[in-house]
């Protein structure tokens, strides 16, 4: 694991001994610790990070939640080593990559060798661009060109871009926010089995309440440069949103950013009768505690 400290921004990430990710947050039994926040700071104009603390874990899916300007682009920067936080420290896998709303594909290269661009080119680069594209469903296009493709095309592109490097963290800033609703539940489909498939640590940062209840093992808001509320999301794989559950989970998200819905709109809390009174006394389904 990789340190970033505000002592030294410009330093090359240092070798983590491990006693410096603390005792206050540590691996679960048989887990490893992929990543950890401590206390880290970030002002432009304002305070954009005010001490925020986040750890995740190998293989595990958090969804970063909040409203515009609550600094969770900032937190996804800082971890993937494009801004460095004032103060604080922060411990990342030395490989790390980011998928971003946009492709970012070279537009004089063909859709192989920007799978694999900045890399080490050989005999290998080829037939790893390829299998990163068939697990995509992208095969047959290697040889276009990045024009040829749609904007689902192209965004499954950086997808495979980013797995070709087999990271111990992916990054995912908004990734299907360009995309049309058909797009986005197909990607959002695919990201779920690839990351199931590869296990890398990931912090998806996302607008879209549903989308993280989906994909998310846990979810964390941030709130004006802090983190208000951090949970496990605890409804069975492979989720939809008419599961049980699920309107529990997506409300109290919806209710932490701000936004309330009336009950009667979404339906009774299952486990409930059409008046709100619980039909037993077992929990339903939904975020865990």
């Amino acid at each position: 694991m990789s340190r970033s400290t505000s002592a030294d921004p410009a330093a090359p990430p240092r070798p983590d001994t491990g006693a410096q990710a603390g005792a206050d947050t540590g691996p679960p039994p048989g887990g490893e610790l992929a990543v950890q926040v401590r206390a880290a700071r970030k002002t432009f104009e304002r305070p954009v990070l005010d001490g925020v603390d986040l750890a995740i874990h190998a293989g595990e899916f958090v969804a970063l939640l909040g409203a515009s300007g609550s600094g969770k682009t900032t937190l996804l920067r800082i971890l993937a080593g494009l801004e460095a936080a004032d103060d604080g420290a922060v411990w990342v896998p030395p490989t790390r990559t980011v998928v971003f709303q946009e492709p970012r594909l070279v537009p004089s290269q063909k859709v192989w060798r920007n799978v694999v661009v900045g890399q080490r080119g050989g005999r290998g680069a080829r037939e790893a661009a390829r299998a990163a594209l068939a697990e995509v469903g992208l095969a047959e296009w290697a040889d276009a060109w990045p024009s040829t493709l749609s904007g689902g095309q192209a965004q499954r592109v950086a997808l495979a871009r980013a797995l070709v490097r087999e990271p111990r963290l992916l990054l995912l800033d908004e990734p299907f926010a360009a995309l049309d609703a058909l797009t986005r539940i197909r990607m959002r489909e695919l990201i779920g089995e690839l990351c199931a498939r590869h296990r890398p640590a990931v912090l998806l940062v996302t607008h879209d309440v549903d989308e993280a209840v989906v994909l998310a093992d846990r979810a964390v808001v941030l709130t004006d440069g802090r983190i208000s509320l951090d949970r496990p999301i605890g409804l069975p794989r492979p989720r939809a949103v008419g599961d049980a559950g699920f309107a529990q989970a997506r409300r109290l998200l919806l209710e932490e950013l701000g936004v309330h819905e009336s009950r009667q709109a979404e339906g009774p809390i299952p486990g409930t009768t059409e008046n709100g009174k619980p039909v037993d006394a077992r929990e339903p389904p939904g975020f865990t505690t």
